[in-house]
């Protein structure tokens, strides 16, 4: 179903969650590249959901397997569905036999399948917090910079039109990069930063698309940031020509 475009605006929540349909994510995926109130709503919403994932987080209370597995046992295992017609004496006796080993091999499966659903649980629970601990890192790693009281700031625009800002602290020796309007990479590539250390390109870190990202490297003995695009993954060097070769600021 088309998207009017001002329906648009209201998918921002689903989008940062992962929650939409291959439609609309598609119409929203095309959208986001013009609309910076967008953008901004969705790196609100990621930032958010990653905070609530480590507040929710909980691990499953040991007492709760000890329950479970002393109710194993007396959960009454449903008879196999047969046909009415009388079974003879000897397939009586062989279904007998056969049903304490049933049993417990049910009982076998029941506990193998909770040790494996708590074992998930407790990884997906590191992870979130894993992630949410690296995200809120990563953002008072850039206030830091941004707040910083010798910070010295200077704008620049890409090739392919995005709007472009480093802020540095020569103090904290930190460099902060921010792009607003750059383009979504195609598909098996992504932005990489470099730093010119007297005409030698080093690599400083990959940026997705708008936002700001901590520049990787030693500013002080920088003299530009370039911006290029790259396979999925970055170069040691760069591989196309420069989008951005803007002097760093002093």
């Amino acid at each position: 179903m088309k998207q009017h475009h001002s329906d648009l605006h209201t998918l921002a929540a689903a989008y940062a969650l992962d929650a939409l349909d291959p439609a609309e994510r598609e119409a929203f995926t095309d959208h986001l590249p013009q609309c910076l109130v967008c953008r901004e709503e969705v790196a609100g919403f990621e930032a958010t959901a990653a905070r609530l994932a480590d507040a929710a987080a909980h691990t499953p209370p040991d007492a709760m397997k000890h329950r479970v597995m002393a109710a194993v046992d007396g959960v009454r295992q449903l008879p196999p569905r047969v046909t009415h017609t009388a079974p003879t004496a000897p397939f009586g006796r062989r279904l007998r036999r056969r049903a304490v080993p049933l049993a417990l091999a049910a009982s076998v499966v029941a506990a193998a399948s909770f040790a494996g659903l708590a074992a998930w649980q407790n990884q997906q629970n590191d992870q979130y917090q894993q992630r949410a601990r690296q995200a809120e890192q990563r953002l008072d790693d850039v206030s830091t910079v941004l707040a910083a009281p010798d910070a010295r700031t200077v704008h620049g625009r890409t090739a392919n039109g995005a709007a472009t800002t480093v802020v540095a602290s020569e103090r904290q020796n930190r460099a902060v990069f921010t792009a607003s309007g750059l383009p979504a990479a195609a598909p098996g590539t992504t932005y990489q930063l470099w730093l010119d250390h007297d005409g030698t390109m080093r690599p400083a870190g990959l940026i997705r698309q708008d936002g700001s990202v901590l520049i990787d490297g030693d500013p002080a003995d920088a003299g530009a940031v370039g911006l290029t695009l790259e396979p999925a993954g970055g170069s040691l060097h760069p591989t196309s020509a420069p989008l951005l070769l803007m002097a760093l600021p002093t």
